[in-house]
């Protein structure tokens, strides 16, 4: 269950969540309705046999927000439409108007939703109070933001809000492929990507590539700058941050998991107890790191 992206907001460290797991109750996922295209509400982390709709370790508490869409492509409704259409424009002899279209067409999607297929989807988050951070497994702003809106229904007010830094991270992440020293514990991977600021500039990425090469050095020298950048943390995590303050591909490696495949658990549960305790520690170790290096702001 280890997340592979970092979507992070910010929220006042004093806020309660006494009130959580009644609220994570009222807003349980509930099945799509027959007439409805979707549904959203909270799930188990631990999966469908689990009615536990939260799990806490210290001061670090996992969360699920789940979702059931209906499957209706657009293709198939147009195409009947428009075979329905033609029967009725045949029968009456004329052509349909705008509202008339429209109508046909409401009536055609509420006829096909009860037969529709259903797609499940689930988000995980975490909530460090420790730090008043929330970290969604996501690399999209509007699935993370749907998240802290299923919170915020749930707690009746969230204030939570996007990472603000006070310093340009593309200055940041450039400064640190052009020699400048990492935080402690940070090293260069071998990926990044580079953008000419002009409007409509070049775009330059690597991949598997020496970042402090000579060719890397003449991009920078040109004016480029760093939007995104493979770095590691302390041979525990590799990951790409970027200048959104996004972090993608989010690895934890050998020494990280290493303690968790000398122990043996008796069953899953056990397994992703441990799993949560080993990822949400590493989690708030790297934010720590990039809250100082890219002096991020608190919430009030």
């Amino acid at each position: 269950m280890f997340f592979r992206n970092l979507t992070f907001f910010r929220f006042p460290a004093s806020l309660d969540f006494d009130a959580l797991d009644a609220g994570l109750a009222e807003c349980a996922l509930k099945p799509v309705g027959a007439l409805e295209l979707s549904s959203r509400g909270f799930v188990s982390p631990f999966g469908r046999d689990s009615e536990t709709l939260s799990h806490r370790i210290g001061d670090a508490i996992w969360v699920s927000a789940g979702s059931e869409d209906k499957i209706l492509p657009a293709t198939v409704v147009n195409d009947l439409l428009q075979k329905k259409l033609a029967e009725l424009e045949d029968k009456e002899g004329r052509k349909l108007g705008g509202r008339a279209r429209k109508r046909l067409k409401e009536d055609l999607v509420h006829e096909l939703l009860p037969r529709a297929f259903v797609r499940p989807g689930r988000t995980d988050a975490m909530l460090d109070c420790k730090h008043g951070v929330l970290a969604v497994d996501t690399s999209s702003r509007k699935t993370a933001e749907a998240v802290v809106s299923d919170l915020r229904h749930a707690l009746g007010s969230f204030p939570a809000l996007p990472l603000n830094a006070e310093i340009a991270p593309r200055a940041v992440l450039t400064g640190w492929i052009a020699g400048e020293r990492l935080p402690k514990g940070l090293a260069l991977g071998e990926e990044c990507e580079l953008r000419d600021p002009a409007e409509q500039g070049a775009v330059i990425k690597c991949q598997r590539q020496e970042l402090h090469a000579d060719e890397i050095a003449r991009h920078l020298d040109a004016g480029k700058q760093a939007t995104r950048l493979a770095l590691t943390f302390e041979e525990h995590l590799s990951f790409v941050l970027g200048d959104d303050l996004v972090v993608r591909k989010l690895k934890f490696l050998d020494g990280a998991v290493e303690q968790l495949e000398s122990t043996e658990r008796e069953d899953l549960r056990a397994e992703l107890d441990a799993r949560f305790a080993l990822m949400s520690a590493e989690v708030r170790r790297l934010f720590v790191i990039l809250e100082r290096a890219l002096k991020l702001s608190k919430a009030e």
